[in-house]
C-alpha cells in the first residue's frame, strides 16, 4: 500500500488554477479503487502504485481537457512493503509523537 502527495496545476493559466484543481478532482471523485483526501497544496491518495500512477495520468489529462497547455505535476510518495500504510495512521503517529512531548 503507498501513499502519495499529488499536485497537479495548469502553467500560464492565470492567477487562480481552483478550475483546472477540482477538473483533476472530479477524476478522483468518479473512481472508487483509490482512497483520497483534498488538502490545501496537495491531494493524497492511498492505494496500490499502479493505480496510483494511472489514477495521476488521468487527472493531468483532465487538467489538459480543461483547456490547459502546459500542466506541472509534482508527486511524492511512502511505498511500504513491510505493511499496510494508511493516511490516517501517519497522521496518528504524528499526534502521538506531540503528545508525548507535552507529557513530559
Amino acid at each position: 500500500m503507498a501513499i502519495a502527495a499529488v499536485s497537479i496545476s495548469p502553467i500560464g493559466e492565470g492567477v487562480s488554477v481552483s478550475p483546472y484543481v477540482a477538473e483533476a478532482l472530479r477524476v478522483v471523485q468518479a473512481q472508487n479503487r483509490v482512497r483520497w483526501e483534498l488538502g490545501a497544496m496537495f491531494t493524497t491518495l492511498e492505494g496500490s502504485p499502479d493505480e496510483i500512477f494511472a489514477l495521476v495520468r488521468r487527472m493531468q489529462e483532465a487538467v489538459f481537457a480543461a483547456g490547459a497547455v502546459r500542466v506541472s505535476t509534482v508527486l511524492k510518495m511512502d511505498d511500504r512493503r513491510d505493511r499496510d500504510a494508511r493516511i490516517e495512521d501517519k497522521v496518528r503517529a504524528v499526534e502521538e509523537q506531540l503528545l508525548e512531548s507535552i507529557v513530559k
